[in-house]
């Protein structure tokens, strides 16, 4: 399989991407953070793919990627509290963990990069959309280091250029009031602190 190398913002080439995701094929995108893997949330063949690409245990659930704040009550059940940081901090490099409704919980991240958001909204769904790099290993920061290792072995990956932080997002667990800092990254734990002392 050839990896095609598609360009961020050009109409063509988003579409084309969209179209790969849509048939349950992987693509590598950027955002804000690092670049990302995607495939369609509701496509089990295309995730199961995913984790096999990672390198991935499957009781290791993927984030969603989501096009907007609002998708958030379309694919959880958030919270006053998972509501807030949401209102403050998305578009952003925060991944909030939030009741699914179903008696789990879910990820859930709207990433400040106007062409994945452009790729989400052409692609009509959330995407399962881990950073691109084998587990345990640095995660890529532009299309150069994700095709050094997936090359080959995804339907293509869409040149954005550099990502602008170069580091994860921030990911936090909200279940109803209770909130914990499960990983610190782009966005320090006393700005989380800061956007929930809000509700007081």
């Amino acid at each position: 399989m050839r990896t095609e190398v598609l360009r961020a913002g050009r109409r063509e080439d988003m579409e084309r991407a969209a179209a790969l995701l849509r048939g349950g094929r992987i693509v590598a995108f950027p955002t804000e953070t690092v670049y990302g893997l995607g495939a369609r949330a509701d496509d089990a063949a295309a995730v199961a793919e995913l984790q096999r690409l990672k390198r991935r245990p499957k009781e290791k659930r993927f984030a969603l990627l989501i096009a907007s704040p609002g998708d958030a009550l379309r694919c959880g059940a958030p919270g006053p509290a998972a509501l807030a940081l949401a209102r403050v901090l998305w578009p952003g490099p925060l991944t909030l963990v939030i009741p699914d409704g179903k008696g789990g919980d879910v990820g859930l991240r709207c990433p400040d990069c106007e062409p994945t958001l452009e790729l989400l909204r052409l692609v009509g769904t959330p995407l399962a959309a881990p950073s691109a790099n084998l587990s345990g290993e640095p995660p890529a920061a532009t299309a150069e280091q994700v095709l050094q290792v997936f090359d080959g072995r995804i339907a293509a990956v869409l040149d954005g250029g550099p990502s602008r932080l170069t580091v994860p997002s921030t990911v936090v667990r909200v279940l109803g009031a209770e909130v914990e800092v499960l990983r610190e990254g782009a966005i320090p734990e006393t700005q989380i602190r800061e956007a929930l002392s809000r509700l007081d």
